[in-house]
């Protein structure tokens, strides 16, 4: 397991230092960054339903971090967000980054949440870093 750079200990996904944040640990295991994460009711948007800017939080983080933790600075560009399913608040998710491609300054992600329970897809992510020049 890759140790985290100080610099993103206020990060609100990962952050460990984050006193409101979601503390979520990652690691690496075959080329594809994981980690699980189970939504409480302060995560809730309305009728114990996980609110969507916490679930396109945890997925922009999960590909931020295989860059990450590879030593790379790099910036969301752009993400597109697919919501297949409803979270309810106490589900715990199996979170998945990898990458599609890399050329120069650009590395296209793709991020999934899957139910533990039964890996259905709640929700996909495909988004453009732009690497620190």
């Amino acid at each position: 397991m890759t140790e985290m750079r100080t610099d993103g200990n206020n990060c609100f996904v990962c952050g460990p230092a984050n006193e409101v944040g979601l503390k979520l640990k990652f690691h690496i295991e075959d080329d594809v960054v994981r980690s699980e994460f189970t939504p409480a009711e302060m995560h809730c948007g309305f009728d114990g339903v996980t609110h969507g800017g916490i679930i396109f939080s945890v997925l922009d983080d999960v590909m931020a971090n295989w860059i990450y933790l590879k030593g790379i600075r790099a910036y969301t560009a752009k993400c597109e967000i697919r919501y297949k399913d409803s979270l309810p608040i106490g589900t715990t998710v199996r979170l998945e980054g990898r990458c599609i491609s890399s050329r120069g300054r650009l590395i296209v992600m793709e991020g999934k949440m899957l139910r533990q329970a039964n890996n259905e897809l709640v929700a996909e992510t495909q988004a453009s870093f732009m690497v620190e020049a």
